[in-house]
């Protein structure tokens, strides 16, 4: 699995080092590969945005059959989409959905032999386009898709492709998703506060209010990851707590109504 240092990654590399799994374990430093050792799991460098980083982890699990592939590996890049950099929007699409491809082509023969499965980690961002969260819902929304065409073009092959698609998690990441919006209105030029501020403000409530009281345990997480691995026959997507099928359930409201009901919240 890819992006196992902390938060869901982490957690579900030792759920299933518990259900009975070698787990080869992605991380990018030293201290959070000694960490998963300590725990019984077997840790690699592993940067999904090099290809040397990627052929040698496919080297190290070597020519055994694989049960499954976990991409965690991400970040979160916000802010207005008028303002954001075009180098970082690049950026959170080669980590986010570029980098799971490459990943998928190098241990695709040994998923074939495994009869495995592909097990990608998405976001309700990927299925409710939130304003100042742009980068990372476009990352998302993009993985949706990759996923979905994986999914029907790797069935006759044996390889199931399923989505993990959670809402609000207490993990280190949602902590730095508000050190960005609190950067954002506190470095912003002024005309980016005028424009954007009250969204900016909201956007930081909301991830406050997930970090405190509403967000899951990224164990939650990890069970049903741990699921879509083991059930006979697992769903293709996997909906992780309440806000997730909220989101889930505004596909099927017309886009005006979605608008108005975001709007509405930024202005209450």
């Amino acid at each position: 699995m890819t992006g196992a240092s902390s938060g869901i990654g982490h957690a579900t590399a030792l759920h299933l080092r518990d259900l009975g799994f070698s787990v080869l374990a992605g991380v990018r430093r030293e201290e959070d590969a000694e960490r998963l050792r300590d725990h019984g799991v077997i840790p690699m460098r592993l940067d999904v945005t090099v290809a040397e980083q990627i052929a040698a982890a496919r080297a190290q699990w070597g020519d055994q059959p694989l049960a499954g592939l976990v991409n965690n590996a991400g970040f979160t890049c916000s802010g207005p989409l008028e303002f954001v950099p075009v180098e970082e929007l690049r950026r959170q699409f080669e980590v986010n959905v570029v980098g799971h491809l490459a990943v998928v082509q190098a241990f695709l023969d040994a998923l074939r032999a495994g009869r495995g499965r592909i097990v990608n980690i998405g976001s309700t961002a990927g299925l409710l386009g939130t304003p100042i969260t742009g980068p990372y819902v476009a990352s998302k929304f993009a993985l949706e898709g990759m996923t979905d065409v994986l999914r029907r073009e790797l069935r006759p092959q044996g390889v199931d492709v399923v989505m993990i698609e959670p809402g609000g998690v207490k993990t280190p990441l949602i902590g730095k998703v508000g050190e960005d919006f609190e950067r954002w209105h506190r470095d912003g030029p002024p005309e980016l506060v005028e424009r954007y501020g009250a969204m900016i403000a909201t956007a930081l409530e909301f991830t406050t209010k997930i970090d405190r009281h509403t967000g899951v345990d990224a164990g939650v997480v990890a069970r049903v990851i741990g699921t879509a691995l083991t059930a006979r026959r697992p769903r293709t997507r996997y909906l992780v707590g309440r806000d997730a099928v909220a989101a889930a359930m505004a596909k099927f409201v017309p886009d005006r109504v979605v608008d108005r009901l975001l709007v509405s919240m930024i202005k209450s």
